[in-house]
């Protein structure tokens, strides 16, 4: 679990980064769970932006792709979910005590 220092921090770092990943029609399904959690093994901080014909709620979604890739949610804002996991061989973002 995050403390909101580390949150704070994660949320400055995420501001410039633009969605690599879109929700739509379909859904949440396993396919995309993989894919996200692969890149965020190499990245470890993405965005995850909600289309408007997306069927869910999205903090349905992002609970459903946190505990799907093992991430922290760090925020939702709008349609657009920041995710953070810290990777095993790739390690680039220190985050704060």
């Amino acid at each position: 679990m995050l403390t909101g220092k580390q949150k704070r921090f994660l949320r400055s770092e995420a501001h410039h980064l633009n969605p690599i990943f879109q929700v739509g029609k379909g859904g949440v399904n396993e396919n995309m769970i993989k894919q996200i959690s692969g890149a965020l093994e190499a990245r470890e901080l993405i965005k995850v932006s909600i289309l408007q014909n997306c069927d869910e709620d999205k903090d349905t979604v992002a609970d459903e792709l946190a505990s799907g890739a093992g991430a922290n949610i760090v925020q939702i804002i709008g349609m657009t979910i920041v995710l953070y996991k810290e990777s095993k061989e790739n390690k680039k973002i220190e985050l704060p005590r």
